[in-house]
C-alpha cells in the first residue's frame, strides 16, 4: 500500500509541504487540518495513524493543505481559534487572537477576581474587544463581574456577536469608538483591559498570515511609534475608571517604555510592565489614582 494512502502517510507528505513552505509549526498544522477534515479530534487522528489503517477520503484535506501551504492563517481554515478554556469563531475580517494576550486577560481575570472573592460584583470593561477574546474570557472566569465591551469595525463586531452566541455568555457589547464610549459608565469602572492596535506604521509583519489576512484596522495604531490608539485606550480608561481602578493595556515588546510614558501624568500610580510566556514586555498596568 503507498504511505501517502494511510494517515501516517497523509501527514508525513503534508509535514513536509507545509514545512517547505515556511509555515512555522508543520507537523501539528498538518493534524489540525486533518483531524477537521476527517470530523475527528487530534486524539482520535493519533491513534488512526498509529494503527496505519487507510485513511478515509481526504479529498478535502488536499484543498485545505492548498490553502495552509499558501499561507492562508490555520484558524480561517477550521474557523476556531483557542483561548484560555474558549473556543472562539474567526474568519475573515477579524483579527485571530494569539496566545500572548492570554497573559492580558489573566491581569484582568485577577483583578476581577480578586474583587469578587471581596464580595462585590466588579465591572469589567473591554476596549478594541475584536473576536470578544478577552471579554468573553473574564465573563466566563469570573462569573460575577459585569462585562462590557466595543469594537469599532463592523466585521470584527459581528465575530464579537457570534462568539458571544456561541460560548452562551452575557455580555454587553457595543458597536462604537474606544474613545468614547460607555460615557453611562464613566468613574464606575473598575478594570479598564485592551488589547488595541499597536503595530507602528512602516512595520509590515513578517508573517503573511498577519500580513495578508488581519485587518489593517486592528494592526495599526497610528502616530509615529505605533501608540496613538493606545494613548486613546489610556485617555478613555482615565475617564472610565473609578480611583484605585486597574487598566491593563497590551503593546509590543520594542514599545515597552513609550507604553509607560503613556501613564506618565498626575491621573495614575502603581505604573508596571509585564512579560509574557515568552518572557517579552507584552502590557502594562497602571491604577487610577
Amino acid at each position: 500500500m503507498d504511505g501517502t494512502t494511510t494517515v501516517r502517510g497523509l501527514l508525513a507528505e503534508a509535514t513536509g509541504r507545509l514545512a517547505a513552505a515556511g509555515v512555522p509549526s508543520p507537523r501539528a498544522d498538518a493534524e489540525v487540518l486533518l483531524a477537521h477534515a476527517l470530523g475527528v479530534d487530534r486524539g482520535r487522528l493519533g491513534v488512526l495513524a498509529a494503527l496505519g489503517g487507510p485513511a478515509p477520503d481526504a479529498g478535502r484535506f488536499a484543498d485545505l493543505l492548498d490553502q495552509r501551504a499558501d499561507r492562508v492563517p490555520l484558524q480561517h481554515l477550521t474557523g476556531r481559534a483557542g483561548f484560555r478554556a474558549l473556543e472562539l469563531l474567526v474568519g475573515p475580517g477579524v483579527f485571530v487572537p494569539r496566545p500572548e494576550t492570554e497573559g492580558v486577560a489573566q491581569l484582568a481575570v485577577d483583578e476581577a477576581g480578586r474583587l469578587a472573592a471581596a464580595g462585590g460584583r466588579p465591572v469589567v470593561v473591554d476596549l478594541c474587544t475584536g473576536s470578544g477574546a478577552i471579554a468573553l474570557a473574564v465573563a466566563t472566569e469570573v462569573p460575577q463581574a459585569s462585562v462590557h465591551a466595543v469594537e469599532l469595525d463592523p466585521l470584527a463586531h459581528a465575530w464579537a456577536q457570534r462568539n458571544a452566541e456561541h460560548t452562551g455568555v452575557e455580555l454587553d457589547l457595543r458597536l462604537g469608538d474606544a474613545a468614547t464610549a460607555f460615557g453611562d459608565l464613566d468613574a464606575r469602572v473598575d478594570v479598564v483591559v485592551s488589547n488595541p492596535p499597536y503595530v507602528p506604521p512602516g512595520a509590515v509583519p513578517q508573517e503573511r498570515e498577519v500580513a495578508e489576512h488581519d485587518p489593517e484596522v486592528a494592526l495599526y495604531g497610528g502616530g509615529d511609534d505605533g501608540l496613538e490608539v493606545p494613548r486613546r485606550v489610556v485617555a478613555a480608561a482615565a475617564r472610565l475608571l473609578r480611583p484605585g481602578g486597574l487598566v491593563v493595556v497590551e503593546h509590543a515588546e520594542v514599545q515597552e517604555h513609550g507604553a509607560r510614558r503613556m501613564f506618565g501624568d498626575a491621573s495614575w500610580r502603581d505604573v508596571a510592565g509585564h512579560h509574557d510566556l515568552t518572557g517579552r514586555p507584552r502590557s502594562t498596568t497602571a491604577r487610577r489614582r
